[in-house]
């Protein structure tokens, strides 16, 4: 359940983070919520995942990025011979 919080911070350091999260395609209260979340959670826990991490989560296809790879191998190989 979400629950509304009203944090008191100074001016700039508000409008650095909005623009840190419009980089990070996130929202503010994201953020704050993800790090809250951190700083509480038991030594015991296992790591979390932050929301960029998920949502970056199978972007890169690995079987193009070996095949590019291997690719490059053969290209540089013939290329110094």
């Amino acid at each position: 359940m979400d629950t509304k919080l009203t944090l008191r911070l100074d001016k700039a350091v508000i409008e650095e983070a909005k623009e840190y999260a419009r980089a990070h395609q996130t929202s503010l209260s994201s953020l704050v919520e993800a790090y809250l979340a951190l700083l509480t959670r038991s030594e015991s826990t296992s790591q979390t995942i932050s929301p960029l991490v998920r949502q970056l989560t199978g972007v890169i296809d690995l079987k193009q990025a070996e095949l590019d790879q291997e690719n490059y191998r053969e290209h540089l190989a013939k290329k110094y011979q």
